[in-house]
């Protein structure tokens, strides 16, 4: 298996990793900043964050993925007969 072809899945699951958490610190820093003035409670404003969070999120692993096919890099699909053996 070529080395590109073993790093690829590492790099799309980084990419969701580090947009998750930087999402979550997002939605810490919006409760304390905008809770006194947001006529929303705090759940339909962490709900909406949260939903916009995961598109983008989805946005960013497609780009990766596309990439990833333009390189000619064969992704999960050539891991998952080894991780179900």
């Amino acid at each position: 298996m070529p080395y590109l072809d073993f790093l690829a899945p590492g790099i799309i699951a980084q990419s969701a990793l580090f947009i998750a958490i930087f999402y979550g610190i997002q939605l810490i820093w919006d409760r304390d900043a905008v809770s006194h003035v947001n006529p929303l409670s705090y759940e339909v404003d962490a709900l909406r964050g949260l939903l916009v969070g995961g598109t983008a999120d989805l946005w960013t692993d497609f780009g990766v993925l596309v990439l990833a096919a333009l390189l000619g890099i064969a992704c999960a699909s050539a891991l998952l007969g080894r991780l179900t053996r």
